[in-house]
């Protein structure tokens, strides 16, 4: 068993790498006032941002599936990593070496087995590209390359390789590395042959399918001689790291260049990305051995932030199956913000082939967008009808209408039912656009099946599916964080004020110190907020957060009982403060609201035992209790005074 990772370590790692450097690895992030940055939630699926990352407190929060945590936490759940795992990618990112408690420094062998395996591949990809380098077998690779128009440059640029033809050259070398047979077939690196693992692929040109992180995770092999009996395109089996469906190669390369221009270009294979790339169209992308699906829409949308002007462009062949993969896309077009288009090239050319015949101006060109894909589905579908017959023109209708309704522009959504209406040869203009909009309208009222779409345009009120949506970050009753407390209500002044006042002491400390360490968890009426109250205590208090946050924010989390108050904390030192001026005055003003209504309840508490005791009870108890009471509303009145000099 592997030691335990040293504290010091730990905390040395969540310091180093910056919180917002790595998930802006996985999504778009923008501005969200208050130091905070947000974007498109990468563990469910939304139409709005209600992500939020803090860089100064290294934190992050969805206030829609209430995911929350720091770097570690992150790591951890968006590639389902174990603590130790994504401490230790974090560490390998820094450069930190991390030292292991209860068996002293951690060997190779024993370190988390996605780790292992994403280095494997590391050293996977460098042994290929060596090979296209100086391999004398290599030669069939370099020239199948340098036939379509890509040079040595252009081949280490995207760290094309070759695997040699015979049966183990990698994985005698991997095993030398370190790796043992278990973890080379694991994988897909590696397969069992009749004496042992062998070489998955042989006489191979290889291109690295890369993460959006950047992780080699796996490969996509093109066959080069007549007799290699396999598929022209071998790609990794699906591994613990490679999932076909939720990759795109050149992903990595073009994230920024999406994110930048709110464009994406789709193409279909390794050589059509190499070649857009080339050509200056650096946010080409495509998937690897399978159709482009929702998954893949994911990805895309984290980067665009489903901004409505953003464009998704769609290359294919003008082949049948071409034309089928377009028609396959256009099925999920409706979970895209983005318009989305289709460009297919003169002569049915990919871009790979294209470059070769016109240029890097021809691609260029053909990236532009200019068909919507909507108006390609259209035209599909309606040659297959009649248009001769009112019959035919009107099953014509009942097909295109609904994918019509679908589309997210208003104005645009009119324009194309008109064209519609001429395409089918309707001559009542009117019936078609009114019927379009009818259709549209359903879909809205059902609260649509996707970012800006309708979903199932064709069916009537009442018959869509209904659309679970997340909580919204200040619901005016929230489940409470703690199962022993009742709802959180946000319309309530005292509860308000409670969580702005833990909000400044989880993210302004320096401006409640010290006497919010003199309040007491029974001052804070909520439970949820109560528990944090505690937490706060138990992690030194306040006062601990003044010369380093990080640190304080991390002791508090880990001080409280439970996830569900962890969650909450994680929650409220995310959240911006409700002021446009957080300074001492306002930090004030919250301080003396929350202790002044704990004082007003216990007047009335005491307010009530004298009334219970009465004129007949005993008068030493009486004094006593109406000594305390001119004690407590005097000192309200000076809370009162107070607040009101503050404001």
């Amino acid at each position: 068993m592997a030691g335990r990772i040293n504290d010091d370590d730990v905390k040395a790692v969540r310091d180093a790498v910056p919180i917002d450097s790595v998930v802006s690895e996985y999504l778009q992030l923008r501005n969200a006032g208050g130091g905070n940055l947000k974007g498109l939630c990468p563990f469910h699926d939304e139409k709005s941002p209600s992500f939020q990352v803090s860089p100064s407190k290294g934190l992050f929060h969805c206030f829609g599936c209430q995911e929350g945590g720091d770097t570690i936490a992150f790591v951890r759940k968006i590639d389902h990593l174990s603590f130790s795992e994504a401490v230790e990618r974090l560490a390998a990112r820094a450069g930190i070496t991390l030292r292991y408690e209860e068996g002293g420094y951690n060997p190779s062998h024993q370190r988390g087995e996605r780790i292992r395996l994403v280095e494997a591949h590391k050293i996977a990809a460098q042994f290929y590209t060596e090979q296209l380098e100086t391999g004398a077998e290599a030669e069939i690779g370099r020239t199948f390359l340098a036939e379509r128009g890509f040079d040595q440059a252009a081949a280490q640029h995207f760290s094309v390789g070759y695997s040699p033809a015979g049966w183990d050259h990698l994985t005698r070398f991997l095993r030398g590395k370190g790796f043992s047979d278990k973890e080379l077939v694991l994988s897909g690196l590696s397969q069992e042959g009749r004496r042992g693992p062998i070489d998955r692929f042989r006489g191979r040109l290889m291109w690295p399918i890369r993460d959006i992180s950047g992780d080699v995770v796996g490969f996509g092999a093109r066959k080069l001689r007549d007799d290699d009996n396999g598929p022209k395109y071998l790609n990794t089996p699906e591994t613990a790291i490679y999932k076909k469906s939720q990759v795109l190669y050149g992903i990595d390369l073009a994230k920024k260049e999406i994110a930048k221009s709110s464009r994406a270009v789709v193409v279909e294979g390794y050589t059509d990305v190499m070649a857009c790339h080339l050509a200056g169209v650096t946010t080409a992308i495509a998937t690897c051995g399978t159709a482009f699906g929702g998954e893949h829409i994911k990805i895309l949308r984290r980067l665009l932030m489903d901004n409505g002007s953003a464009k998704v462009i769609f290359t294919f062949d003008g082949d049948a199956a071409g034309q089928k993969a377009a028609l396959r896309a256009f099925e999920d077009d409706q979970k895209f913000a983005a318009e989305t288009f289709i460009a297919i090239a003169p002569d049915g050319m990919d871009p790979c082939e294209l470059r070769l015949a016109k240029g890097d101006e021809a691609v260029r060109e053909l990236a532009e967008p200019r068909n919507q894909l909507f108006e390609f589905a259209i035209r599909h579908l309606v040659k297959n009808y009649d248009l001769e017959t009112p019959v035919g023109r009107a099953a014509a209708l009942d097909e295109a209408a609904p994918i019509v309704a679908r589309i997210k522009n208003s104005a645009s959504q009119h324009e194309v039912a008109v064209q519609l209406a001429g395409l089918l040869g309707i001559l009542d203009t009117q019936f078609v656009v009114k019927r379009v909009s009818q259709l549209a309208r359903w879909a809205r009222e059902r609260g649509g099946g996707g970012p800006g779409g309708p979903g199932d345009a064709g069916r009537g009120p009442g018959q869509g599916r209904s659309q679970s949506r997340p909580a919204p970050p200040y619901d005016t009753q929230r489940p409470a964080a703690h199962p022993s407390g009742p709802a959180l209500n946000l319309r309530s002044p005292t509860h308000r004020t409670e969580r702005e006042l833990l909000k400044l002491a989880l993210q302004h400390p320096e401006l409640v110190s010290p006497a919010f360490d003199a309040y007491g968890a029974d001052e804070f009426t909520a439970p949820p907020y109560a528990a944090v109250r505690q937490a706060i205590a138990e992690a030194g208090g306040a006062e601990q957060g003044v010369p380093d946050a990080p640190a304080y924010l991390a002791r508090v989390r880990d001080a409280a009982p439970d996830d569900t108050v962890r969650a909450m904390v994680t929650e409220l030192a995310v959240e911006a403060v409700h002021s446009r001026t957080v300074d001492e005055t306002y930090a004030g003003v919250q301080l003396v609201q929350v202790r002044l209504r704990a004082v007003d309840r216990r007047i009335r508490e005491v307010q009530g035992t004298f009334a219970r005791l009465g004129a007949h009870g005993d008068p030493e108890q009486l004094a006593a209790v109406q000594s305390e009471l001119w004690v407590l509303q005097q000192y309200a009145q000076s809370l009162r005074n107070r607040g009101a000099d503050a404001l």
